[in-house]
C-alpha cells in the first residue's frame, strides 16, 4: 500500500518489520521526492502496531542509511587468512567485484566442491534475521534442494517449546493479545513483554487498569518482572518442576474444571497420579521458591476468572525445555482457562498461517539433484561439530566443505562458539556470506554479498505475535548493489544450469504461491479464503478470517469440542502424549535437574548458573554494531551481573573486572553487582564478538547439548565460576 500526498512530493509506503519479534509491526515509511526514505513510524491502523514501534526500529533508518553497510560483493584477497578482524579495518581483507564475477566465482566453487566430495558436502545456514515468507525461506530452499545440499534442522531459536506445545494441543494458536484485557491475571512466565513483546503491553496496562493483577516468573529481573506485582525469581531450569507442583495443589484442592477436562482432555488420571508427587515442599527445594508461594500462586491461577499465560522461548532454552513448556501449556487445560474471553495461553500464533510452504520452498526438487533423494539433515545448533567433526564417524556423510551463511550471524550466535570458529578458520572450508554489514561472520568468508534491508524488497508476512497477514511493499531502491534473497538464489541457480522454470519465478509470483492464488483470484489457504493479492497489497495488512473485528466475537481456540477434534493421536489436548509413547520417552511430564544446574554433577566444580541473556535493545546481535543503541545498553553491555552474596566471597566489588569461564571457554567482563540476579545465578548480555572484551561473546561458555524435546539449543543451561581477574 503506497500512497501519494496532494500537496507535497512524498509517498508513505506500507512495510512489516521482518525482524525476529513476536510483534510484527506494520510500519510506514515516508519517501521524499529524491527516492529516500525520511521517516519510519508504526500504522496506527494496524490494531496490535497502534501506531508506535520498538526503540529498535524507531532508529531504523540509522541502519538502513548507515555508512558501515555492504554495498558491493566482496572477495577475499589471495592469501589474507580467516580469522577475527578489527572493526572498521575489515575492507583492507577483501577486494569490491562485480556481481557476475561473484556469482560466476561461486557457482564454479559449489560444483566443484558437488562433484568432488558429494552436494551433501555443501551446508545452508539460516535462521530469522528476517521472517518474511520470501526472504526466510523460498528460492533459497529451491536452490539447495535442487543442489542437493544438507538440509538444515532450524532449531535454534523455537523448536523445543514449538514441539512441546504441539504434543499438548497439536497446532501453535493462543490467546490475541486484543482479548488479553479481558483478562484478570496475567502470568508472564519467561517473557519479557516490555523488552521484547512490546505491542503486547499496552493490553497488559489497561487489563490492569480494569483490575487485573501481573505476576512474572524468571530468575531475572526483567524489565516486566520490575513492573510486575509479583516477581517469582524461580532458578533456570526448574520451570517443570514449577509447574507440575501446581497442578499437585490444583488437584490436592480440587480447583480443576472437571467439565472441560472430560469434554477436551485425554490422559487426566494419568496426570494426576504423576503429579502426586511434586508437593509444595519438594518443588520449593529444586525452584528456590516457597513452598507457601507455590501454593499461593497455584490458588490464584486456578480461582482468577480469566486467567492467561504468557509464555516466551526463553522457557525452553534449558535441557528440559521441552518438558517444561509442554507441562506449563496443560495449566489453562486443567483450569479450564481456554473457555474465557482473555483467558488461556500465548506462546506462538504462527500456526495459524498456512501458507503454502511446500510450493514455495519445493522440497521434490531434492529428487533430481545428485542424490535423487533427500539429503541428510544438519541440526544448526551443533554448527561446531558440523564443521569440526562432521564426516569422520562412519555413516554420517561427508565432512562439510562449503557453508553458505544468510539470515543470520552463526559465528556469534551459535553455542559452543570456540568449536564454531575453529570450523570456520578451516582453509578447505569454502564460506559465502548474504549479509547488510561486516559481522562476526563475514570475517571468515571467501565471498561476502550486500543484502537488502525490509525496506529494500517486497514480501508477505504472518506473525508469531497476532493474527494478521501483512505484505510489505518496497518503499526504497536497494542501496549500492544489494539485493535480497529471492533475486540471489535465482541467479545462483540459473549459473548452476537448474533447468526447473521456478528458478525464474518473480516475487509477484511468489506471493502468489504462498497464498495458493485459486481460479477465483482468492486464496485457497485454511482461514485466508477472503485474501487476494490485490486487496492485500491495497490494504496493507488483513486479520486470518476467524480474528476478523466483529463485534461481540472473539476467538477462543480450544474451548470447544464442537470445533470439531484436534491434530493430535487423541483428538484432544494430551496430558499423557500418544507420540511420546510411541517412541519409547516419557508420555508425561516430569522435572529432569539440568545436567548443567546447582543440581547437576559439575556443580562444585562451577558453582554459578549462568544467563547468557540478549540485550533488549538488539536483536539477537542485530542492531549491536550500532552506536545509538549500543548507547541505549550502556548499563549492562560487557558486564557480567552479580548478586552481593555470590561476588563478596570472591572478592569481587562492582567494577571489577571478573573471568567467568567453565571447561568450553573464559571471557573477561566488568562485574556489575545487582539483586536483578538471584544468589547462584550470574548474567551477561550478547554480544558482537569484535566488540566484546576479548573479541569473544557468551557463547563461548555454552554447549551443544540439546534439548529434550526438539533438539533444540540449551543455552540457558549453562555452568560457570567467577573470579576476579
Amino acid at each position: 500500500m503506497a500512497t501519494d500526498s496532494a500537496t507535497g512530493p512524498f509517498r508513505i509506503v506500507h512495510t512489516v518489520c521482518s525482524h525476529d519479534c513476536p510483534d510484527s509491526c506494520a510500519v510506514l515509511v515516508t519517501v521524499n521526492s529524491e527516492g529516500r526514505a525520511i521517516k519510519v513510524q508504526g500504522d496506527p491502523s494496524h490494531p496490535v502496531t497502534q501506531g508506535f514501534l520498538c526503540g529498535k526500529v524507531a532508529k531504523y533508518l540509522d541502519r538502513v542509511y548507515s555508512p558501515q553497510r555492504i554495498l558491493h560483493p566482496l572477495r577475499r584477497k589471495a592469501g589474507v587468512a580467516k580469522g577475527p578482524l578489527v572493526k572498521g579495518r575489515e575492507l583492507e581483507s577483501f577486494e569490491q567485484i562485480s556481481w557476475d564475477e561473484a556469482l560466476d566465482g561461486i557457482a564454479a566453487r559449489l560444483q566443484q566442491i558437488s562433484d568432488k566430495y558429494g552436494p551433501e558436502s555443501i551446508l545452508p545456514y539460516s535462521y530469522a534475521g528476517t521472517i518474511g515468507v520470501l526472504g526466510y525461506g523460498s528460492m533459497d530452499r529451491r536452490f539447495f534442494h535442487r543442489l542437493g545440499a544438507s538440509q538444515l534442522d532450524r532449531t535454534i531459536c523455537a523448536e523445543a517449546g514449538g514441539q512441546a506445545f504441539k504434543l499438548v494441543y497439536g497446532k501453535k494458536l493462543g490467546t490475541r493479545n486484543e482479548d488479553f484485557p479481558f483478562a484478570k491475571l496475567i502470568i508472564a512466565w519467561g517473557a519479557n513483554i516490555h523488552g521484547t513483546n512490546i505491542h503486547l503491553w499496552p493490553f497488559v496496562e489497561q487489563a490492569r487498569r480494569n483490575g487485573a493483577r501481573l505476576i512474572v516468573i524468571d530468575p531475572y529481573k526483567t524489565r516486566t518482572a520490575g513492573l510486575a506485582d509479583w516477581h517469582i525469581a524461580i532458578r533456570p531450569g526448574t520451570d517443570a518442576a514449577l509447574a507440575l507442583g501446581l497442578m499437585h495443589v490444583i488437584l490436592r484442592d480440587g480447583l480443576e474444571d472437571r467439565d472441560y477436562i472430560r469434554e477436551m482432555t485425554h490422559g487426566f488420571d494419568r496426570l494426576a497420579e504423576r503429579v502426586r508427587d511434586y508437593t509444595p515442599e519438594r518443588v520449593a527445594a529444586w525452584s528456590g521458591l516457597a513452598a507457601a508461594e507455590i501454593e499461593q500462586l497455584a490458588r490464584e491461577y486456578a480461582t482468577t476468572k480469566p486467567a492467561v499465560l504468557r509464555m516466551n522461548y526463553g522457557v525452553q532454552r534449558s535441557e528440559n525445555g521441552g518438558t517444561a513448556v509442554r507441562a506449563i501449556a496443560m495449566l489453562p487445560a486443567l483450569t479450564g482457562a481456554w473457555k474465557h474471553v482473555g483467558g488461556g495461553a500465548q506462546l506462538s500464533t504462527s500456526g495459524a498461517f498456512k501458507f503454502d510452504s511446500a510450493t514455495i520452498e519445493r522440497p521434490d526438487l531434492m529428487l533430481a539433484s545428485p542424490l535423487g533423494r533427500p539429503a541428510r539433515v544438519v541440526n544448526m545448533s551443533r554448527l561446531g561439530h558440523a564443521l569440526t567433526e562432521l564426516g569422520d564417524a562412519a555413516g554420517d556423510g561427508p565432512r562439510v566443505h562449503a557453508i553458505f551463511v544468510y539470515n543470520s550471524n552463526a559465528a556469534a550466535v551459535a553455542p559452543n562458539q570456540n568449536a564454531v570458529r575453529r570450523g570456520f578458520e578451516r582453509t578447505d572450508l569454502f564460506t559465502v556470506v548474504h549479509e547488510q554489514f561486516m559481522t562476526d561472520t563475514t570475517d571468515y568468508a571467501d565471498y561476502i554479498l550486500p543484502a537488502t534491508t525490509f525496506l529494500e524488497h517486497t514480501d508477505i508476512q504472518g506473525a508469531y505475535g497476532h493474527y494478521f497477514v501483512q505484505r510489505s511493499e518496497q518503499a526504497i531502491e536497494p542501496l549500492g548493489e544489494s539485493r535480497s534473497n529471492v533475486w540471489l538464489f535465482s541467479q545462483l541457480a540459473q549459473r548452476m544450469g537448474f533447468p526447473e522454470s521456478c528458478f525464474r519465478d518473480t516475487p509477484e509470483e511468489m506471493i502468489r504461491q504462498a497464498l495458493n492464488v485459486g481460479e477465483n483470484g482468492h486464496s485457497r489457504n485454511p482461514d485466508m479464503e477472503h485474501i487476494t493479492p490485490e486487496l492485500l497489497a491495497e490494504q496493507g495488512h488483513i486479520p486470518l478470517s476467524f480474528a476478523k473485528p466483529i463485534s461481540g466475537h472473539h476467538f477462543l481456540p480450544f474451548s470447544s469440542a464442537h470445533d470439531g477434534p484436534l491434530p493430535t493421536p487423541s483428538g484432544r489436548i494430551e496430558f499423557y502424549s500418544e507420540a511420546l509413547a510411541a517412541t519409547g520417552a516419557d508420555p508425561l511430564p516430569a522435572f529432569v535437574p539440568p545436567t548443567e544446574s546447582r543440581l547437576g554433577p559439575d556443580a562444585d566444580r562451577f558453582p554459578l548458573e549462568f544467563l547468557p541473556r540478549k540485550a533488549d535493545h538488539y536483536m539477537n546481535t542485530t542492531f549491536a554494531n550500532l552506536d545509538g543503541h549500543r548507547g541505549m545498553e550502556a548499563r549492562t553491555r560487557h558486564r557480567l551481573e552479580m548478586h552481593p552474596a555470590d561476588a563478596t566471597p570472591r572478592g569481587i566489588g562492582d567494577g571489577d573486572t571478573v573471568k567467568i569461564w567453565n571447561d568450553r571457554g573464559a571471557l573477561e567482563l566488568t562485574a556489575l553487582l545487582s539483586d536483578r540476579v538471584p544468589v547462584g545465578v550470574v548474567a551477561g548480555r550478547l554480544d558482537w564478538n569484535k566488540l566484546s572484551p576479548g573479541g569473544k561473546n557468551v557463547n563461548a561458555l555454552t554447549s551443544e547439548r540439546l534439548t529434550d524435546i526438539g533438539e533444540a539449543a540449551t543455552f540457558y543451561s549453562t555452568l560457570v565460576e567467577v573470579s576476579r581477574a
